[in-house]
């Protein structure tokens, strides 16, 4: 590696799987030092070890980042150990969160929005407080597909995604005077939670490069973004999808088929599925 974020601290939140968790191990092999934080406290402290032992350094730090006192504590805590913060992820996010509209209530409605949004406005918030008092750095927020094009089922999570990019937007232009970038990645279809070879391939064939994507992937964006390379790159959305975007179909609406549908015809108060129709 060519340790581009060398002397730089570096938060990145959700870090204990997935997309956070490739790109806290990347930035450690950029010479960051990584802080990161999970509500998974074990998970986050596998990945500050395996960090470490690759040669890096990193500490974890479990957070909730629908709490702001659990933020606070993640920020008091890597600035009394580390001294600054020079690049925040704001990676955690919940996914798992298919629920038809009609099927929708306030408790899904609170609870994605707590974590996705919430959460990203509570950690953006404290770093640039930090950081437009001495000297500027890097915000990179984690929107989807979903802020623009709606996934079946995802009301909730989609209107997340489509307040995490307004809120890059908004923090870019506020934040810009003051040295600090903030950009967002838009990750297409990618592997977090193991796939089967069966489904990468059924779900690839809606990709125009072919293939899901892996954690990985994500990585040399996000290098990018955090790097003096990017140092005139702000309120961009930066979208590492194999073309989903650009193409007309996304796998995403293969995972909530029109047989999930609540069946409105029933009147006992509790919709059942309707079938799903050809043609």
């Amino acid at each position: 590696m060519a340790e581009r974020l060398s002397g730089k601290v570096a938060i990145v939140t959700g870090g204990a799987h997935g997309i956070g968790r490739a790109i806290a191990e990347r930035f450690g092999a950029e010479g960051a030092t990584v802080v990161v934080s999970d509500i998974n406290a074990e998970g986050a402290e596998a990945v500050a070890r395996g960090i470490e032992g690759a040669g890096g350094k990193a500490i974890a730090v479990p957070t909730d980042v629908s709490q702001k006192a659990s933020v606070d504590h993640l920020y008091d805590e890597t600035l009394e150990r580390f001294g600054t913060v020079d690049v925040v992820v704001n990676s955690a996010g919940l996914v798992n969160t298919e629920r038809h509209f009609l099927e929708g209530d306030e408790a899904w409605w609170d609870a994605i929005h707590g974590v996705n949004l919430k959460g990203t406005f509570l950690s953006g918030l404290r770093a640039a407080n930090f950081m437009a008092r001495h000297g500027g750095g890097v915000i990179i927020n984690v929107s989807s597909g979903g802020a623009t094009r709606a996934h079946r089922g995802n009301a909730a999570y989609d209107a997340t995604k489509g307040g995490v990019e307004a809120l890059t937007r908004a923090m870019a232009v506020d934040l810009a005077p003051y040295g600090i970038r903030v950009n967002a990645l838009i990750p297409g279809s990618i592997n977090t939670s193991g796939m089967t070879p069966e489904t990468k391939q059924e779900r690839g064939k809606a990709i125009p490069m072919g293939r899901v994507g892996e954690p990985e992937d994500m990585t040399g964006a996000a290098v990018f973004l955090a790097s003096d390379d990017a140092g005139y790159v702000t309120g961009q959305m930066v979208a590492v999808d194999g073309g989903i975007l650009a193409a007309m179909r996304s796998p995403a609406a293969d995972i909530f088929p029109l047989s999930k549908y609540p069946d409105v015809s029933r009147q006992d108060g509790e919709p059942a599925r309707r079938q799903e129709r050809n043609g």
